[in-house]
């Protein structure tokens, strides 16, 4: 399939699904990348519980044994990298001003959304003034990693999805 003269000046035709499959294959790299910058640089250290884990107990009703809550919380985790890249190559595909610097918006906004707003107000971590400042940093700089790769990767999947 040959590129028409207008795409290559334009680039491709704008596309939700094929911006929501790249966004999305982008999210799934940026999870791994993520999970291996926590390991680096672990948000928590003092054996406070993960997010995920304790909204996995929550929907579950009940207390998870070890095994369920590993496998909830993974679940969630990678679920929700895959759905936030999804949202955001929708986003980017219609709106390009999004991808500025590079995702790192994208990942720092994610953070300010998730871990400064949604999760303490639903239960699930300690309101941010009550976070240590390790706790803060990791989160917005495994965040601000997590938006730089789900673009990179979106980038490059929706020169692909041409």
């Amino acid at each position: 399939m040959s590129e028409t003269q207008e795409e290559r000046k334009t680039g491709p035709a704008k596309s939700l699904l094929k911006g929501m499959v790249a966004g999305l294959i982008g999210g799934l790299v940026a999870t791994a990348a993520k999970s291996i910058a926590e390991r680096v640089y672990p948000p928590r250290t003092h054996g406070e519980p993960e997010p995920p884990s304790v909204l996995a107990e929550k929907l579950a009703g009940h207390e998870l044994t070890a095994d369920q809550k590993a496998v909830a919380a993974e679940t969630i985790h990678w679920g929700f990298g895959a759905l936030t890249g999804a949202a955001y190559g929708a986003l980017a595909e219609f709106y390009p001003a999004a991808t500025a610097k590079d995702g790192a918006g994208f990942g720092m906004a994610l953070a300010s959304l998730t871990h400064e707003g949604a999760l303490p107000a639903m239960g699930l971590s300690a309101p941010p003034e009550q976070q240590t400042t390790r706790e803060r940093t990791s989160e917005m700089a495994s965040h601000a990693i997590f938006g730089v790769v789900t673009e990179t990767v979106r980038r490059v999947v929706r020169k692909v999805l041409r």
